[in-house]
């Protein structure tokens, strides 16, 4: 017999948890919320008598929520809007300062939302439920319709593509690049125009991507001066990633992905900039999440 009061209390002891966890899957926060509460109706329709363990169940019918809506955004080929998150969930920041903004995105790992977006369903949801929160494979296994070795297969396979290829992190020259490519974000970030030219080459090209509207009418853009022009105050929203094994940028002002960025470095010096925007594009890249 369900008691109402006793199901609400039961329901909102496990809420952040299923936010948390819905959030992590989908990489949208009105998405987690939707997940959320479709698991409240379908605990208000059970005989909740019969439910032995009612964390874990709230966790299983969240997960199976998420999967189906990871498959519809599939087959209709949505693309994935990253929102903020992994501040508390009924934070009143409104994400207007750069400054709290850049905390959120460090804090979150906005390039493995990125490299989550990338997955199929299935090998989202192993990952996401074995190596974030720690469920085991025999209690994945049932979530995604697999037996346990495939689970366990589906959560390897995604580790490895988040991990991605390891570079050389360690070497001289990459922690260069590194660097270089943090003085450009911090310099843009800032404004600094003259911390701008210290870093590119003088004749660096930009080369944009028509797909976003603001620049298509002058893709191609030459020279250090000009570069430095587009870029001085803005990028408040980029964060360092790896593209294809080479240090790059994520744009995501307020946490709403809009491009990508690729670096040609020589000799110390910026030398090519190549923004990728259309989205087809960004899910042939090898994206991985990049730790200092």
């Amino acid at each position: 017999m369900n008691d109402p009061d006793w199901l609400v209390e039961q329901f909102e002891t496990h809420r952040n948890h299923l936010q948390t966890m819905a959030y992590r899957i989908l990489g949208s926060l009105s998405e987690a919320d939707d997940a959320v509460q479709e698991s409240w109706i379908r605990l208000s329709r059970t005989d909740s008598s019969k439910v032995e363990n009612m964390g874990g169940w709230l966790t299983t019918i969240v997960s199976r929520v998420c999967l189906d809506m990871l498959r519809v955004r599939k087959s209709r080929r949505e693309e994935l809007t990253l929102m903020r998150v992994s501040e508390p969930l009924n934070s009143k920041q409104d994400g207007s300062d750069p400054e709290y903004e850049a905390l959120l995105a460090d804090s979150v790992g906005l390039a493995m939302l990125m490299v989550l977006g990338n997955l199929n369903p299935a090998e989202r949801i192993a990952f996401v439920l074995h190596d974030i929160f720690a469920l085991t494979f025999s209690e994945i296994a049932p979530i995604i319709g697999r037996n346990e070795i495939a689970a366990r297969q589906l959560a390897s396979r995604a580790r490895r593509r988040i991990q991605g290829a390891k570079v050389a992190a360690d070497s001289e020259g990459f922690k260069k690049k590194r660097e270089l490519v943090d003085a450009f974000l911090a310099a843009s970030r800032s404004g600094d125009f003259e911390k701008l030219l210290a870093v590119l080459d003088p004749d660096v090209v930009l080369r944009q991507d028509p797909a976003f509207p603001p620049v298509a009418a002058w893709p191609i853009v030459q020279g250090a001066e000009a570069v430095a022009k587009g870029f001085a105050g803005r990028a408040q929203g980029a964060r360092r990633i790896l593209i294809n094994g080479s240090i790059g940028a994520v744009v995501a002002p307020r946490g709403k992905m809009l491009f990508v960025l690729e670096f040609k470095i020589i000799e110390g010096k910026i030398t090519e900039i190549e923004m990728i925007a259309e989205q087809s594009r960004i899910r042939q890249l090898a994206l991985a999440e990049m730790k200092d």
